[in-house]
C-alpha cells in the first residue's frame, strides 16, 4: 500500500484483502481475477496468519495484477486504531455547521466531501471491533 509521502505496506504475504471500492465492497485472495478498482473512503482489512490490520482510506485505487500482487494507491491511509472518534464526532458536526450556512456551490461541495468523510470514519470507527 502506498501514498504519496511513504508505503505503508510492501511485499507483504497475506490471506485475505478486503476493501471498499466504488463498485461495491470486495474480497480479495490469491489467483482473484485481474481488476482495478476504484477506492472509496473506507476500510481496508489485511488478514494474514499473524492477525488482521485495518486502514482508513480516504480514497485511491487497487490493482489486482495476473500474479495475484495487489497494489494500492491511496491518498491518505491511517490506522484504524489511530483515529480519535471524539475528534471525527466534532469534525462531522462543524462540517454539518459549514454545509447548512454555505452561501455557494464551491462551499457547500467542499462540505458535503468533508461530511461523506467523516461518515464513513465514524461507520468505520463502530465496526472496528468486528
Amino acid at each position: 500500500m502506498a501514498l504519496p509521502h511513504e508505503i505503508v505496506l510492501k511485499n507483504k504475504e497475506v490471506n485475505q484483502v478486503d476493501l471498499s471500492a466504488v463498485s461495491g465492497d470486495l474480497g480479495i485472495l490469491a489467483d482473484h481475477v485481474p481488476t482495478i478498482e476504484q477506492l472509496k473512503p473506507g476500510v481496508i482489512d489485511v488478514m494474514a496468519d499473524s492477525g488482521s490490520e485495518k486502514y482508513f482510506v480516504s480514497g485511491g485505487f487497487a490493482i489486482m495484477n495476473p500474479n495475484s500482487v495487489l497494489n494500492i494507491n491511496a491518498i491518505e491511509a491511517f490506522k484504524l486504531e489511530d483515529i480519535d472518534a471524539q475528534a471525527v464526532a466534532s469534525n462531522l458536526a462543524e462540517s454539518q455547521r459549514l454545509l447548512s450556512n454555505a452561501k455557494d456551490e464551491i462551499t457547500k461541495e467542499a462540505a458535503a466531501i468533508e461530511i461523506e468523510l467523516y461518515e464513513a470514519l465514524q461507520s468505520a470507527l463502530s465496526t472496528k471491533s468486528k
